[in-house]
């Protein structure tokens, strides 16, 4: 029987660092957290100016009818009046993609639920952002480009309704087994680009035909108390990410349950050998994710595989699930990586590796350049961490990663496959780290 006493140990240290973090929070790199990471206050539907409830206007609650023209009727309208909230009431409400203008709002009430088509013909080709490039692609249901201000509030549901969508792409992939995810046509389920102040609370994101949330060039993002999930058993949902983060300043993410058949939070940015120099693409800082759990997905917290730059990100007081990675730091050999001043703390649970850092070769392209970029990996940290996994330090790199400044501290960790070489990493402190209840140096 395992001892309670690392256990006991572990959570008197994280309350004491939770403590701390409480009185003086500062980001990885020392520099001061705003106290707009402190405020979880929640909108309030009555605040969202006038409230335009869909069944008054003609649209029923028939899920086999089709009635994206009569919503997006009511958010032109709304939008033309100055703006407003478009309510959705409870019942069943089938839609193609939707897109919200400056001033409008949406709220699911509970026992509402927008459901999305499963005929990608009504969701348009338009000007995108997808999988590190810019580019046209299929809108998702619900769009927002340009909507500083914009919300997603209520116990509603948004259902992707994607079974057909990932039936499509895993008979695409019996194929080509080297098909890749956008040679499959599917819809996202929210998609917001060039906003600010924007915040999803409550509801309900299930079933995304692809990814689940995809946040580009957007600066201040809370998303408060979400539950996403697809499915990865029977049926998988592939690369249905949770929260995709792309070009991203100041985000609070807290309150959610996140079970996903891909990544949870994802760090994207840009990818290919000069991905570094478009202005399309860019870094991620200042993220903040805590007080969630994680079901199944393929890594909780991961850098890549489209990515340049992230910097100050922390993770903390969180209870993870049969994930496959806690930390994934994805090593692209076709693009110039960065990811500094990550942190991830107060952790307990099940994962099948604690931290995977490897190249990721998938679908990578040279485009001609001579030499290989280098990836960075610097000032990691986990601390405070009780964890139940398969393999404890699932890190191989090439000559063309660096990694440097790594810190383990406080972890008390069961591993079948317990190997530690901190000899990989440039600058390595390990305090107080326990595997199989043996200390490691």
């Amino acid at each position: 029987m395992k001892s309670i006493f690392p256990f006991v140990f572990l959570m008197l240290l994280i309350q004491q660092a939770f403590s701390q973090h409480q009185a003086t929070d500062t980001w990885p790199d020392g520099s001061p957290m705003s106290d707009w990471f402190r405020d979880y206050s929640k909108v309030k539907v009555e605040d969202l100016g006038k409230a335009y409830r869909i069944t008054d206007f003609g649209v029923k609650a028939d899920p086999s009818l089709l009635q994206t023209v009569q919503i997006q009727q009511l958010i032109d309208q709304a939008a033309a009046d100055g703006g407003g909230v478009i309510v959705i009431p409870k019942g069943t409400f089938l839609s193609g993609a939707l897109f919200f203008k400056p001033k409008t709002h949406l709220h699911l009430e509970e026992g509402a639920v927008l459901k999305g088509s499963d005929d990608i013909a009504n969701y348009p080709k338009i000007p995108s952002r997808m999988e590190g490039q810019n580019l046209d692609y299929f809108a998702a249901l619900v769009n927002a480009y340009g909507v500083d201000g914009f919300t997603i509030s209520g116990k509603g549901t948004i259902d992707g309704n994607g079974l057909k969508f990932w039936d499509a792409f895993w008979k695409r992939r019996e194929e080509d087994p080297n098909c890749t995810n956008l040679e499959v046509s599917r819809p996202r389920l929210v998609f917001i680009w060039k906003s600010k102040d924007v915040q999803l609370q409550d509801v309900k994101l299930i079933n995304a035909g692809f990814w689940s949330s995809h946040y580009y060039q957007c600066e201040n993002v809370k998303i408060l108390d979400l539950t996403i999930t697809s499915p990865h058993a029977p049926v998988k949902a592939p690369s249905t990410d949770a929260i995709d983060l792309d070009v991203v300043n100041n985000v609070l993410i807290k309150g959610c349950y996140l079970a996903v058949n891909d990544d949870a939070i994802a760090l994207k940015g840009g990818k290919g050998p000069w991905a570094d120099q478009d202005p399309n693409n860019g870094e991620n800082t200042h993220i903040l994710i805590e007080d969630s759990e994680f079901g199944f997905c393929h890594a909780a917290l991961t850098a890549g595989s489209e990515a340049i730059h992230n910097k100050n990100v922390i993770m903390r007081n969180i209870k993870v699930q049969d994930a496959v990675r806690l930390l994934w730091l994805k090593m692209r050999p076709d693009t110039p990586q960065h990811y500094e001043y990550i942190t991830v703390e107060n952790i307990s649970g099940q994962a099948h590796s604690m931290i995977y850092v490897k190249p990721w070769t998938q679908f990578f392209d040279l485009k001609g350049r001579q030499d290989v970029p280098l990836s960075y990996s610097d000032h990691i940290t986990m601390r405070n961490i009780d964890l139940d996994c398969e393999i404890f330090f699932d890190v191989a790199i090439t000559e063309h990663d660096r990694l440097a400044d790594f810190t383990f501290e406080n972890l008390e960790i069961q591993a079948n496959k317990p190997d530690f070489n901190p000899e990989i990493v440039d600058g390595f402190q390990v305090k107080n780290v326990r595997v199989n209840g043996k200390k490691i140096q």
